[in-house]
């Protein structure tokens, strides 16, 4: 076997290192599970269906002590091949103690659900560890679009991603419906 080093990592293949954020330090664990005991893994389609109500998330790791940021993005509006709303934030939840879920966070940006018009689009979590509670401050702009993750977390004096996942979904076609 040849000794080149193959990128096997799904975020790194998934291009979310890199269109999002510049690096994952794994850290913590953390699932996503939506209403319909559907498990977000890197890279699997969900429909647009599946995902109208926001999933359980749980982060498995650090204590009650620490606390934590979600941040669901999708780095593909309008659409992948020119994505230059990048990105559209679709919910945010600060101030997550460690060993809980985002249940027991505040909500400060309400979840929508993901909408894509134009081809594939990824839809991105991230968790960041915060220096302590309350110091996460909302996103300054009204709309959703042209939200940055490295911006946010660079702001918000946040280190790199302790977690993250993700999954893709597209346009319910004609041709899948029955």
């Amino acid at each position: 076997m040849a000794m080149g080093k193959m990128p096997s990592d799904p975020l790194v293949v998934g291009g979310v290192v890199g269109d999002v954020v510049d690096a994952i330090s794994p850290t913590v664990k953390m699932t996503v599970t939506y209403h319909s005991n559907k498990k977000v893994c890197n890279g699997h389609e969900l429909l647009p269906n599946f995902v109208t109500l926001k999933p359980r998330v749980e982060v498995l790791g650090g204590d009650l002590r620490s606390f934590f940021t979600l941040v669901m993005t999708d780095p593909d509006v309008p659409g992948p091949s020119d994505p230059y709303l990048r990105e559209h934030l679709h919910w945010m939840v600060t101030d997550i103690p460690g060993t809980t879920d985002a249940t027991f966070g505040k909500e400060i940006v309400k979840y929508e659900e993901p909408s894509p018009n134009i081809g594939i689009h990824r839809y991105v979590f991230l968790l960041y560890k915060q220096k302590r509670r309350q110091t996460v401050k909302p996103p300054p702009q009204p709309s959703r679009d042209g939200f940055n993750s490295r911006k946010f977390a660079l702001d918000n004096h946040l280190s790199l991603p302790v977690a993250a996942v993700y999954f893709i979904a597209q346009r319910p076609t004609a041709a899948r419906r029955r």
